[in-house]
């Protein structure tokens, strides 16, 4: 009981101070090559991220120059994380935070931010830096039209890689006893790779920094020419990027790989299932180009990278298979009919239903758990009616209240019989017509019920086969 490394951490006065002092652990089961391979926990941040580690560094930066006032206002362009890291340090130094974020970010931060009392804008995630509603411009503007609100920046505040230089870094070296030969990491700000960088570049010059970057992004490019095109489209949140950070110090990089989306959200899910880590989008973008500049060497390294933040994020996105079938990353088979179009089938529990000799109740609890407006009603395997909110309404209304009498007729006496369904064998071109209807379409295979069929479906496998 008296070892020094069974110690507990000690009690300290706020979360702040949890800021920093990561784990650190070593993949095993993975094909690292003849390398061994470090996760830094970033995720194990009180906010989920290293972008504590920023925001605490450009918060206490701008009350030290006094450009931050008692009581002002913060405002950030971000994809996420350095707004949660801000709302972790903004409130409880008592400022308020109005953050600008594209639409692609994760619901799930978006909820947090607000449950925080952060005031999110949302912008459009498909124009590019100089556009008035790109993120980064539209929150400059903001914050120009505010009196006494800093616009923080995280791309130029020398800040954000400082917080790497002296807490991130000096970490990394403690933590590998100084034997680190590469450090692989993402650039959305840059911070990251420049503070690590530089600080590497004095302290161990052996270090190589590897840029693990989205495909689409212009980074990677940048990297091996000197030069760079338009940017494409990705969705992993918080790297890549369409222009060149002044924060980012790309004459580190050593290496640099592209990675697809795929490939990052295949990775992070096998990160969970082997590793028991789970991480975030950027997180299996960094993990799969370490795991390729492992397998690439030829003898024995010890090579750095970061779980960047927790996948608790993105558990509506990239763990969940209802959207990795929307964007074509479920590696299943295609049919050229109706199949293809069902992201989950019945028989796999993929589609919420409800049985014939269920209650109103349960049916109208689930539509609202799973915020639906109507349930195939399925019968040991058979469709035999369908149930929307109007068949309920239609069978309730006039109940003194939601515990009524009414509320536990059974579905099968309110639900709609009658209706039509189309063969999972059948055409796309089968579509139009139902949807003219202003139905779902509710998908069979022989009188065995597989899925439904939504407008959003349609439009999602139009837009893959595009």
């Amino acid at each position: 009981m008296n070892d020094p490394k069974s110690a507990l951490p000690p009690v300290v006065g706020s979360a702040l101070d949890l800021i920093g002092r990561t784990p650190m652990i070593e993949v095993r089961n993975l094909d690292t090559g003849p390398c061994r391979l470090f996760l830094k926990l970033e995720n194990q941040n009180p906010g989920g991220s290293i972008k504590d580690r920023v925001a605490r560094s450009m918060i206490e930066a701008a009350e030290a120059d006094g450009s931050l006032k008692p009581g002002g206002t913060i405002i950030e362009a971000t994809a996420g994380n350095t707004g949660l890291g801000l709302a972790q340090v903004a409130t409880l130094k008592g400022y308020k935070l109005i953050l600008v974020v594209p639409d692609k970010m994760a619901r799930e931060k978006i909820l947090h931010l607000r449950a925080m009392g952060v005031d999110v804008r949302l912008t459009r995630s498909d124009v590019g830096k100089g556009h008035p509603e790109y993120y980064q411009d539209m929150a400059q503007t903001l914050a120009q039209s505010i009196p006494g609100a800093i616009y923080v920046n995280q791309f130029e505040n020398p800040a954000n890689p400082h917080a790497h230089e002296t807490t991130t870094a000096p970490e990394i070296f403690e933590q590998m006893g100084g034997d680190i030969d590469a450090v692989v990491v993402g650039v959305g700000s840059g911070g990251t790779l420049t503070g690590i960088g530089r600080f590497m570049a004095r302290h161990s010059p052996k270090t190589q920094m590897v840029l693990a970057d989205p495909v689409g992004s212009i980074l990677c490019d940048y990297v091996a020419t000197g030069t760079y095109g338009e940017a494409g489209s990705w969705i992993v949140e918080g790297i890549g990027e369409d222009f060149i950070p002044a924060n980012a110090q790309m004459d580190l990089v050593s290496k640099a790989y592209s990675i697809s989306d795929r490939e990052s959200v295949d990775t992070a899910r096998l990160l969970l299932r082997k590793e028991g880590v789970l991480a975030g989008s950027s997180s299996g973008t960094l993990l799969a180009a370490a795991l390729r500049w492992c397998q690439a060497q030829t003898e024995p390294k010890r090579v750095v990278t970061l779980v960047c933040d927790t996948g608790a994020k993105y558990l509506t996105k990239m763990f969940n298979d209802m959207w990795l079938a929307a964007h074509g990353f479920d590696h299943r088979e295609l049919h050229g009919d109706l199949r293809d179009l069902i992201a989950k089938r019945y028989a796999d529990g993929g589609v919420v239903a409800i049985g014939p000799d269920d209650t109103l109740l349960t049916a109208y609890n689930r539509m609202r758990g799973s915020d639906i407006s109507q349930l195939p009603v399925v019968d040991h395997g058979k469709l035999v009616g369908i149930l929307d909110e109007s068949d309920i309404l239609a069978a309730v209304e006039g109940a003194d209240d939601d515990r009524g009498p009414k509320f536990k007729t059974l579905v099968g006496k309110a639900m709609t019989k009658a209706v039509n369904t189309l063969q999972s064998t059948q055409g796309v071109d089968a579509l139009p017509e139902v949807f003219d209807r202003d139905e779902v379409a509710l998908v069979c295979d022989g009188d065995e019920f597989v899925g439904v069929i939504t407008r959003v479906d349609l439009i999602n496998h139009l837009r893959l086969a595009s």
